[in-house]
């Protein structure tokens, strides 16, 4: 059967906020679909349309890769390199596509850290399989402690010089080496566009660490990935352990981090979240999007249904003074950066 042509929703811009990132003349979505995990080898074509057609319909033009991304590393950026040709082409000046290079890829010594070697074979390894030309942001995945910053970011500077990102970003780095790395970038005029980091109502490790306001004063936008703690600020975690949960496996979160404490917290959390008429997932997004600092958060989504529900953070992110005040109180003392 002949799939009929794509065509987005002609409202798609019509209900989205759009943040500035930094100091630039660019405005990213408040929400982001990041394609880390359900965009790989193990997720079926159909699927992938379905939820990155339904991303774009509500106004996400933001679609958040790395090099690594599937489960099978590569898979993502094929499979969006797949959207690209069947979709998303005609649409390519509305789409804001980062990837990223950092981590573990390919075998021997250049493929990992953050040699120029690697970021420069990494990004056009991944504009292959992405079928683009460019990708609007190039991050630097983590600090690499044994190559000398000024390398990283020189990488960074002459990819954008030769056209093949419009942007660079940061990730994972700490607060010391962000600033070297913003003054670098700055002073050879292609500065840091976004700095991305784990971020959410139990780890404020960003907050804590200076990062936030750095990129504040430097001009930085902020975006977040794992808002929702990897599901563990969903509904899926209030009763315990679900069998077929992550948690349960052992996939990112294990039945340790579950104590008492944090289940009483979770659970005073979900009470809020109710009361202002929203799930704790929306909730949870909203608390990152009331902070006008924060560009954008990275969604991750195995359903279009979930998409769905993450967008409906954005009708309601005010807070008064009294709802964040118990969320601090619930929260203080499960702090994952801390523990």
């Amino acid at each position: 059967m002949i799939e009929p042509v794509y065509s987005p929703a002609p409202t798609r811009y019509d209900a989205m906020e759009y943040r500035r990132a930094g100091r630039s003349g660019v405005r990213i979505p408040a929400v982001t679909l990041g394609l880390w995990h359900n965009f790989g080898s193990y997720k079926p074509m159909q699927d992938i349309k379905a939820m990155a057609h339904y991303a774009f319909d509500k106004g996400v033009c933001h679609f958040d890769l790395a090099n690594n991304y599937g489960p099978e590393y590569g898979t993502a950026e094929e499979n969006f390199g797949r959207l690209m040709e069947c979709s998303f082409r005609p649409y390519r000046d509305e789409l804001f596509i980062s990837t990223k290079a950092g981590w573990d890829m390919w075998p021997g010594p250049y493929g990992n850290w953050g040699s120029r070697k690697y970021l420069m074979a990494s990004l056009d390894q991944s504009l292959r399989r992405m079928k683009l030309d460019y990708v609007d942001i190039f991050y630097s995945h983590r600090w690499d402690p044994e190559t000398p910053l000024e390398e990283t970011m020189q990488a960074l500077v002459d990819i954008v010089r030769q056209g093949k990102a419009l942007y660079v970003g940061l990730s994972r780095y700490p607060t010391d080496k962000a600033r070297e790395a913003y003054q670098y970038l700055a002073a050879h005029d292609v500065p840091c566009l976004l700095y991305q980091d784990r971020y959410n109502i139990i780890d404020r490790a960003p907050q804590c660490s200076g990062l936030i306001d750095l990129g504040e004063e430097s001009g930085t936008g902020f975006i977040s990935f794992s808002p929702l703690q990897q599901g563990l600020l969903t509904n899926r975690y209030l009763n315990g352990v679900p069998a077929d949960s992550r948690m349960a496996k052992g996939v990112f979160l294990n039945k340790d981090m579950l104590t008492p404490t944090l289940l009483h917290a979770l659970n005073g959390l979900n009470e809020l979240a109710e009361k202002r008429g929203q799930s704790l997932a929306q909730m949870a997004l909203a608390w990152l999007l009331s902070d006008k600092r924060v560009t954008s958060v990275i969604i991750g989504a195995s359903s279009v249904a979930q998409i769905e529900d993450n967008l409906q953070a954005l009708s309601n992110t005010a807070f008064d003074a009294d709802e964040l005040r118990l969320i601090e109180e619930l929260s203080a003392p499960v702090q994952l950066h801390s523990l």
